[in-house]
């Protein structure tokens, strides 16, 4: 995919330094005198993140790790868990059943990303994270079967092709605040991802962090509405895939009004089990 450059806004992103220790992040309150994160932020100034809505040719999940789609949906409250399983989640089912033809598909999680409803201190809700990750790795890939199948059915099933896939979404629009850019993972090459600890009270998990290069390619969609979706890969079981792990970061767009709309979104994660070939 090629890009004129005033195609682009320019802004800065937060790659990590490689360095010989490990990152790490808690989810929740760590013990006494122990950092909730470690990891040197490098941040990259003057990036170009260019207008997926300019593309000559949509990117596709193969080819690029992430698509672009318009789906409505029936949801009226966003923040109301039942609308969420009952409504959302069947309409995300659909839409990735469609995109991917697979022969099963498991919702397993949702993220809700509302700054007004954090800094407010309600239950539940999330902050845009700033920093270049992509939420599964080699190993915790495979783990996430495991964790929601049961045993027999979890080892089947990781014989064949499965991915892990995010669908995200404004919940209103149009999305100026912290927008979602999506790396061209064909861009990417193995040496750029960094494993990095997800502490939770029960288990540790892995995430990958990235480290800088210039050959990456960003893209964006402005002015996202709640009818329009990102969805693009977090893990491809397929060693030989040309894309297999999507980094992403919410950023500050330089081009947003001051009165923009602060940021809510949600996010829908699935595993997604392809027919055996």
């Amino acid at each position: 995919m090629s890009f004129a450059a005033d195609q682009a806004v320019h802004a800065t992103l937060n790659y990590l330094h490689r360095t010989d220790r490990r990152p790490y992040l808690y989810m929740f309150d760590p013990p006494d005198g122990v950092p909730p994160a470690w990891g040197e932020i490098h941040p990259v100034p003057d990036v170009p993140v260019r207008n997926g809505r300019l593309l000559p040719e949509p990117p596709s999940l193969d080819g690029n790790g992430f698509e672009f789609h318009l789906q409505e949906t029936a949801v009226t409250d966003f923040y109301d868990p039942v609308q969420i399983r009952d409504i959302y989640y069947p309409e995300v089912e659909s839409l990735l059943a469609v995109i991917t033809g697979a022969e099963k598909i498991v919702i397993f999680d949702h993220t809700l990303r509302a700054i007004e409803k954090f800094h407010a201190g309600i239950k539940g809700m999330r902050p845009p994270t700033m920093n270049i990750h992509n939420d599964y790795t080699e190993a915790s890939g495979p783990e996430r079967v495991r964790d929601h199948l049961p045993p027999e059915e979890a080892e089947r099933r990781l014989k064949h092709r499965f991915l892990e896939i995010n669908v995200w979404r404004p919940i209103r629009g149009p999305l100026q605040d912290c927008p979602l850019a999506m790396c061209d993972s064909s861009t990417l090459k193995p040496e750029d991802l960094m494993a990095s600890d997800l502490i939770y009270p029960d288990r540790v998990t892995e995430t990958y962090s990235v480290a800088y290069s210039p050959a990456h390619r960003w893209y964006y969609y402005p002015k996202m509405q709640r009818n329009e979706a990102l969805v693009f890969k977090g893990f491809d079981s397929d060693a030989g895939a040309r894309t297999r792990f999507t980094p992403h970061t919410a950023f500050n767009d330089p081009t947003a009004p001051a009165d923009k709309l602060p940021r809510e979104s949600i996010e829908v994660r699935a595993l997604v089990f392809l027919p055996p070939r």
